[in-house]
């Protein structure tokens, strides 16, 4: 690893909390611009990473969709900004915008009187629609709630519910009043990173990738490396130095919010840690480089390196992985 990649990777583990703690789990989805939780447990891995307690977790944070159609945990007073960033996205790809909201104020209804199960939706949309449109909207991968969702009108009731509560979270603002702001939470937690970086983070379409570099980017200090610009926040703390042993979560942010992972990410190790699905596997970083996998299966630790390993570093690893373990009983 060179001088440069090292400076940038202990300066990223910093920001996103892998060589301090947060001990407020508000404070961490705050800064990191909401918890990556396609499952539930990815939360509450991260959150103990990262020096977090588990105290009210389930109701601290609000479950919804965000950036690039997946689930993130974010603190619902930030919802209408959040939301904001793609407030003006089509849901074309579900129906069409008229057949759609009709649907969606249906769903509201009642869910004011008080039907919250799909399967009852489904049950009482039979009647009115075919079975082709009732999969599509009350698809399992959200379907009618991923655009009420985005409108900031219905959340997850908890973070391991599967259920849905109505919320008032309407985004106020449009795309572009929100993104200076989002842009200058992200490179003051990711950076440095490369507007390829923040474009890829918050899933902007081609049109709204180019007004990124139209910002005003003079406020963030900056460095030229292998044909990139990356930019950062410069507040003169001490980065500290990259852990010799770290856990990372499942989607850790630290692997899936930057466009090139090969500095934490040896390529030959991709395919056993991200699959054809997508998913992320949660991850052990030897000096801030991805060298194996590490899960809790039936309650009990699971642990894998891709090569081998220092007696020490294997049974730290088996330390960290046992604390996660115990404390995350009857919720993973």
């Amino acid at each position: 690893m060179d001088k440069i990649t090292e400076q940038i990777l202990r300066r990223r583990m910093h920001g996103l909390y892998l060589s301090r703690k947060c001990e407020d789990i508000t404070q961490l989805s705050r800064e990191l611009l909401g918890l990556h939780c396609w499952f539930h447990r990815n939360v509450a891995f991260s959150a103990l990473i990262r020096g977090t307690g588990l105290t009210g977790w389930k109701t601290a944070l609000t479950k919804t969709w965000l950036y690039r159609g997946t689930l993130h945990g974010v603190v619902f007073d930030e919802l209408p900004m959040l939301l904001g960033l793609h407030s003006d996205d089509s849901c074309a790809w579900l129906l069409g915008e008229e057949q759609l909201r009709d649907i969606a104020e249906k769903v509201v209804s009642l869910m004011e009187d008080g039907v919250y199960s799909r399967a009852e939706m489904r049950r009482i949309f039979a009647f009115d629609l075919d079975e082709p449109i009732i999969d599509k909207i009350f698809s399992p991968w959200g379907g009618i709630f991923v655009y009420l969702a985005r409108l900031g009108k219905v959340a997850f009731r908890d973070m391991t519910s599967r259920d849905f509560d109505l919320i008032d979270a309407e985004p106020t603002q449009t795309p572009d009043q929100v993104l200076p702001e989002l842009l200058r939470r992200f490179f003051a937690s990711y950076g440095p990173a490369t507007l390829a970086d923040a474009a890829w983070f918050f899933g902007l379409r081609k049109d709204r990738k180019k007004k990124l570099a139209e910002l005003n980017l003079d406020e963030f200090s900056r460095f030229e490396y292998d044909g990139n610009v990356y930019y950062f926040v410069n507040d003169n703390i001490d980065m500290g130095d990259i852990p010799e042993l770290t856990l990372l979560s499942g989607f850790d942010p630290l692997i899936v919010s930057y466009m090139e992972r090969s500095a934490i990410m040896p390529p030959e190790y991709k395919s056993a840690v991200i699959m054809k699905s997508g998913i992320c596997l949660p991850t052990i970083a030897v000096n801030g480089q991805v060298a194996g996998l590490w899960n809790i299966k039936k309650g009990e630790p699971i642990i894998e390196f891709f090569a081998g390993q220092p007696k020490r570093i294997k049974a730290a690893a088996v330390d960290l992985v046992d604390d996660i373990r115990r404390q995350t009983a009857g919720i993973v």
